[in-house]
């Protein structure tokens, strides 16, 4: 018996430029996440999903975060209509450049990434002229909500992403008085690899009494999915660059993201291996 597949994107109500943007990064058919998710938050339901690292939760969230924007866009300075919440760095930008991906075939809609390690002035600069979408650290973007230069009064959606880890790593009481100030006629959608005792507190106070449940989890006990595969290498730091190397030469043909601790390993790292190992290397940070 063949294995009935998951829906075709083109079955959502989505704006063409999205699925213009989804072809090209290669995807049509929806994980079981995204299956589970889409129709309702494209609805404007709240949502709270328990999902696997890699199951494509991602998507699930950023599709119905352009959509938003699509339906309240006018000619007028842009404005802030929704802001995303990862709990680091490095999922806050890995989040962002897929964001840029979904978004890469419309010309009039803005966003921005608001983490710590970055220039203040700048950000403050792009929220003062008007972005529609912001995706941030809890602690950041909490800084600058108490500035006059932000405006988020017009935020209709909130998405928390790892939202048991916001709290894990300390950010509760930031994101208490985040969604304090957010207007609270808004979409909120929580995202969590687990069920945990953290993610029911934030249904209570963040979200709206009719809320959907969703949990794509066979197996709570493993965090990521079973086609994921993950591997470390445990060396002397004198190697490090040795095996980065090493695993950056041998996955050439395939997509790679490589995360460090700070700003100048990354600029430090970026310039070694594109200069001295000729590799083909974009920056973000």
């Amino acid at each position: 018996m063949n294995e009935k597949l998951n829906p075709n994107f083109k079955e959502l109500n989505i704006s063409k430029p999205t699925l213009k943007a989804l072809k090209k990064m290669g995807l049509s058919q929806m994980t079981d996440i995204q299956t589970a998710v889409l129709p309702k938050a494209l609805s404007g339901d709240d949502i709270v999903a328990t999902a696997k690292t890699g199951s494509g939760k991602t998507l699930a969230f950023l599709i119905p975060v352009v959509e938003v924007v699509v339906r309240n866009l006018n000619d007028q300075i842009p404005v802030t209509l929704c802001i995303i919440i990862s709990p680091t760095r490095e999922l806050a930008i890995q989040t962002y450049t897929v964001l840029k991906d979904i978004i890469s075939f419309y010309n009039n809609i803005s966003s921005t990434l608001i983490i710590g390690g970055e220039s203040r002035k700048k950000q403050s600069e792009h929220l003062f002229n008007g972005v529609h979408i912001v995706v941030a650290t809890p602690g950041r973007l909490f800084d600058h909500m108490r500035t006059k230069e932000f405006d988020y009064k017009n935020v209709s959606c909130l998405v928390l992403d790892e939202a048991d880890k916001i709290y894990q790593y300390g950010f509760e009481e930031d994101l208490k008085q985040i969604i304090t100030r957010l207007p609270k006629d808004r979409q909120t959608m929580l995202f969590s690899a687990t069920k945990s005792e953290t993610t029911e507190a934030l249904i209570e106070s963040a979200m709206k009494e009719d809320v959907h449940i969703i949990n794509t989890n066979e197996d709570n006990d493993k965090a990521t999915v079973d086609g994921l595969k993950q591997g470390y290498v445990v060396c002397e730091t004198e190697y490090r660059l040795h095996w980065l190397h090493k695993m950056l030469k041998k996955s050439q043909k395939q997509k790679v993201m490589v995360f460090f601790s700070s700003c100048k390993s990354v600029v430090f790292h970026h310039e070694f291996l594109t200069r001295y190992c000729n590799l083909d290397i974009n920056i973000i940070g």
